[in-house]
């Protein structure tokens, strides 16, 4: 381990609570398509994007992404998301928790995503 690393509590996944931190739309064919902003700095964003045809990137989610997209409204935990992704898709998506788990790392990596209860996940590890 480096000097600069620092070892974090494991939290489990199952128990986080993911909300949106970016806008969507929704279209005919009833998939979700993620409007992320072009830009992160609040100064590029001020200036450029009111140049711009187009301010956001358009990310399409499939049927499974759509869904679980949808179901991050920042009320239900992650188990509580993949309760209804069993019944709608049942054997076509499984092994649903690596699934699950590895797209929404996917969106938290990509920032579209964050979790309310991280922080109280980790204390509760600490006592």
């Amino acid at each position: 381990m480096g000097r600069w690393s620092r070892a974090l509590p494991e939290v489990n996944l199952l128990d986080l609570i993911p909300k949106r931190t970016i806008e969507h739309e929704i279209g005919d064919d009833n998939l979700v398509t993620l409007l992320a902003p072009r830009f992160k700095s609040a100064f590029l964003r001020k200036w450029l994007e009111p140049r711009l045809k187009q301010p956001f990137l358009k990310v399409k989610l499939d049927e499974v992404g759509s869904t679980v997209w949808l179901l991050c409204d920042g009320i239900r935990t992650v188990k509580e998301i993949a309760e209804p992704l069993r019944e709608r898709f049942q054997d076509s998506l499984e092994p649903c928790y690596d699934r699950l788990g590895a797209f929404l790392q996917q969106l938290e990596g990509a920032r579209f995503i964050c979790y309310l209860n991280y922080e109280a996940c980790l204390g509760e590890r600490n006592r």
